[in-house]
């Protein structure tokens, strides 16, 4: 097995390999370069080692660690979020002159429907001024744009709202939360039927394609390797060093795609005329339905002064969500870093005494710049570098985005396939599966070389296939860190 070390005994029962009895070029018998200690990169004509002057290209593992891959049968994936369990507006209109009525989106109008019922007690602010009301009717709608509310003020002699409450208007709105309710002696209907709100998300996979051709004359570089399994069966490996860079950088994309993929605004198709839609990604996703924290001079704020003051400010934000304990930070570097100076100026040596929190406050520990984790307030964080926001060919070339904030949690959602609820990341993959073929990554080899005779193409094509969607669950506890 010219060009190759001694493969590991364990080598032929590796779960994603079949050892061919021929020399065959297969999707399932190809030798990754992980798979092996190797004795040298290229085979023994090209001797000199390839020089890697940029280390570990490949910048997947974030899914890994914060996710999870699973399959699925349909071309959409469906999941419902709960809703808030309070009541509350932040668009509440004044009624004209009156300044007894209040004023909400119709139903439908804002995707919401209004809840407030008669008997209902509520707080209404507009800036300094707060008051507190009675709904005393609901107003048929009629064809109205707006759904109206009389109300009775409990703070003013005469019911009606203050001067600052009485001109909120679609531009300077007013907010308002339910607190309660009150009713006279011997009412009747007493009571508002709520029924639990609930919003529906869903997303649908797209499919990514790559191959690698080789003419059939330089196919002779391909290495081989003879294994023998553990029943005593052999066969053969094969492995060429430009097709594994084909299949990494692929790998990546698989990754990239789940990251950046948006929706598409308008229809398209591609060149063969099949239709595009897009998928929605992870920062998509964020921008959208999630917490997106503007700074931009992000990372020397952060490693300020004011550093602390601007990440309590987001812990605030995270508080009037869903105030997940457990959270991890991805990060690039100069991000990272300025949160190491911010915390380093808070140890007992500077101002503040901030407790450390997962550090056991281990003076030892505090002094070492390279914090992993750090506790503030009711909330831990870990934090961790972020390969895709620091390589010049990925995010580090546009330096916009300088991390995110993931939530540590599972949601629980009835799986149809299952029949029962399971619990999944915040985050996770699907892809499209079934007992007759898995999409999730497929590799096929076509041509007439290697005895894959399915063409009359003096050439080897490696063909790459997924398809996949990303599901990003309960995204207002997401932060995006943008330096925009």
């Amino acid at each position: 097995m010219a060009g190759f070390a001694t493969a590991p005994a364990s080598l032929a029962n590796l779960a994603h390999l079949t050892p061919r009895p021929v020399k065959g070029l297969f999707g399932d018998n190809y030798l990754s370069l992980t798979d092996m200690d190797w004795a040298q990169q290229f085979l023994p004509e090209v001797y000199e080692k390839e020089v890697e002057r940029y280390g570990n290209r490949t910048i997947t593992g974030f899914l890994r660690m914060v996710g999870a891959e699973m399959p699925m049968a349909s071309d959409q994936v469906v999941w419902s979020e709960q809703g808030r369990l309070h009541i509350a507006y932040d668009t509440v209109e004044s009624g004209a002159a009156a300044a007894k009525t209040i004023l909400l989106p119709s139903p439908g109008a804002d995707g919401k429907v209004p809840l407030l019922g008669p008997g209902m007690t509520i707080v209404i602010a507009k800036g300094n001024t707060t008051v507190k009301a009675f709904v005393k009717s609901l107003v048929p709608i009629g064809a109205a744009v707006k759904q109206t509310y009389n109300i009775e003020v409990y703070d003013t002699a005469n019911g009606q709202l203050p001067a600052a409450l009485a001109g909120a208007t679609a531009a300077a709105p007013a907010s308002l939360f339910v607190f309660g309710s009150e009713y006279g002696k011997g009412s009747s209907l007493a009571g508002n039927s709520v029924d639990a709100s609930f919003t529906t998300f869903s997303n649908k996979p797209i499919i990514l394609r790559d191959r690698y051709s080789v003419n059939g004359s330089d196919v002779a570089q391909i290495g081989w390797v003879e294994v023998t399994t553990e029943i005593g069966t052999g066969g053969y490996l094969w492995y060429l060093k430009s097709e594994h860079e084909s299949r990494i950088r692929f790998e990546d994309y698989l990754e990239m795609s789940m990251v950046e993929a948006t929706n598409a605004k308008s229809a398209f198709t591609d060149v063969a005329g099949a239709a595009i839609t897009g998928t929605q990604g992870l920062f998509s996703t964020i921008e959208e339905r999630g917490l997106v924290y503007n700074d931009p001079n992000f990372s020397s704020v952060v490693a300020g002064a004011t550093g602390l003051d601007q990440f309590d400010s987001i812990l605030q934000e995270l508080d009037k969500q869903g105030a997940i304990e457990e959270n991890m930070l991805f990060l690039d570097r100069g991000t990272s870093l300025s949160i190491d100076n911010m915390l380093a100026t808070q140890n007992s040596y500077g101002a503040g005494g901030t407790s450390y929190g997962v550090f056991d406050n281990s003076e030892d520990m505090a002094l070492n710049l390279g914090f992993s984790g750090f506790r503030r307030g009711s909330y831990d964080f870990y934090k961790t570098d972020w390969k895709y926001l620091n390589d010049s060919t990925t995010r580090g070339l546009i330096d916009d985005i300088k991390g995110v904030l993931v939530p540590a949690g599972t949601s629980t959602v009835y799986d149809q396939q299952l029949g029962q609820n399971i619990s999944r990341p915040f985050l996770h993959i699907r892809y499209r599966a079934s007992e007759a073929d898995d999409r999730r990554l497929k590799s096929w080899v076509t041509g007439s070389v290697g005895g894959n005779y399915t063409s009359d193409e003096d050439a080897m094509n490696v063909h790459f296939l997924s398809e996949r969607t990303m599901c990003t669950q309960a995204a207002n506890n997401f932060v995006l860190l943008k330096a925009t």
